[in-house]
């Protein structure tokens, strides 16, 4: 196996590690590439060598990498008006304010940064709603999530976390967050009807960081249900899962749900700038008052005209369906890899959000070693919580890049399980 030290370049690939080293906190620890440039599904290293990026930031490059539509866009607004606060009006707030809430069926949308941001927005939203409207005590509301849930490293967000890499030394914790299995209508309904303080129900329709967790059909169809029973709010993460990744506008489209608050981010740009929402509407949107919440770059002139640009391109070149058709070749693909390869143990997801669980403990090096394997041979993706390997292209891709994609990764499969 080709040690760290042997994968990493000479001259600028080493340079921009060590300078990244020494001077920048060291909360990643990413592969040994260093890019440079990206189109479509490709990016470039700095010494020209070419690669399929199959995590495409996370699912926030799910347009592709810079995308000529979404940066035009970009530029013509830089030029005029980047940032002016909420303090005063601007001429494209609201243009995109409208746009987004046709487009996602809401009254009401807030505009953020980040996708963590959108989280909060969704359990401020929440608790204002359970004091304001449901009647809860002050001070009383409780929050429900998913065990193996990620919604970002906050420490609202970790503290709704099961994860200890998120939570180890990071106490106390917000208090009001109570954990259940994911995929557990049954838990479900024991901890509402045990609980009147319960105020919202936030969940990702497919956990993304726990490994491409695909729950069972009903599920999503069963957590509405449950929720309009019991004067519950029905929270959708879909930062990851949203905009077409799983061959559907939201993931939630798969089963005709709509969630009470929809919380979006990553390629709500296009991978080109941070900006998130969160989505309502007015009965629980309008209980927050002006002061009451923001974000000095939220909602700003620049993230407006790229999001209408970003979520144009989903639908003028059929995004979604594309990651359909091409998400089904990709799993019978690894599929058909996994009759020949003891190393998968699972292959799952949806659209073009999909992981393979490889047959090892979550402590072994097996994952990752694969993942530098196919680094070598020119695709990119990573680990997540140590034996599974997420998949993810941007949505632009066709059926000779991915059965591209898909050769090199079952040579590398079978290479590691010594059939080659």
């Amino acid at each position: 196996m080709t040690s760290y030290t042997d994968t990493i370049a000479m001259s600028a690939s080493r340079r921009a590690m060590e300078l990244e080293y020494k001077y920048g906190a060291h909360n990643y620890k990413p592969m040994p590439v260093v890019l440079e440039k990206g189109s479509g599904v490709h990016v470039w290293d700095v010494d020209g060598k070419q690669y399929l990026d199959f995590l495409s930031a996370y699912s926030a490059v799910s347009q592709g990498h810079c995308h000529p539509a979404i940066v035009g866009a970009m530029i013509e607004q830089a030029q005029k008006l980047t940032l002016t606060s909420r303090a005063f009006y601007n001429d494209r707030l609201g243009e995109c304010e409208k746009f987004l809430c046709e487009y996602f069926g809401y009254d009401k949308v807030l505009m953020m940064n980040s996708g963590v941001e959108g989280g909060e927005t969704a359990l401020k939203l929440t608790r204002k709603w359970a004091y304001k409207v449901k009647g809860i005590a002050p001070n009383k509301a409780k929050t429900v999530y998913a065990s193996g849930n990620f919604w970002g490293r906050t420490l609202a967000a970790i503290s709704a976390s099961t994860d200890p890499s998120s939570t180890d030394d990071y106490g106390p914790f917000l208090p009001g967050c109570e954990i259940i299995p994911y995929d557990d209508l049954d838990a479900l309904e024991n901890i509402l009807k045990s609980d009147p303080d319960i105020a919202g129900f936030m969940v990702e329709p497919i956990q993304g960081e726990a490994g491409v967790v695909v729950p069972k059909e009903g599920y999503l169809k069963g957590v509405r249900e449950l929720c309009s029973r019991y004067n519950v709010l029905f929270i959708a993460d879909e930062v990851q899962t949203g905009i077409g990744r799983t061959g559907k506008r939201l993931a939630c489209d798969w089963e005709g749900v709509k969630p009470d608050i929809l919380v979006l981010g990553k390629a709500l740009s296009g991978g080109t700038m941070p900006v998130s929402a969160a989505f309502a509407d007015d009965g629980i949107m309008l209980t927050i008052a002006p002061g009451e919440h923001g974000s000095t770059y939220g909602g700003n002139p620049l993230a407006c005209a790229v999001t209408i640009a970003a979520l144009r391109v989903v639908d003028d070149e059929n995004l979604s369906e594309n990651a359909e058709v091409m998400g089904r070749l990709f799993r019978s693909r690894m599929i058909d890899l996994q009759q020949q390869c003891s190393l998968i143990e699972i292959v799952r997801g949806k659209g073009l959000l999909n992981a393979i669980v490889i047959n090892d403990t979550e402590e072994s090096e097996t994952a990752m070693n694969l993942c530098y394997r196919m680094m070598e041979k020119g695709l990119l993706c990573k680990p997540t919580h140590g034996n599974k390997i997420r998949f993810a292209p941007p949505l632009v891709i066709n059926e000779q890049q991915m059965n591209l994609a898909c050769d090199i990764i079952s040579e590398v499969f079978l290479e590691m399980n010594g059939k080659l």
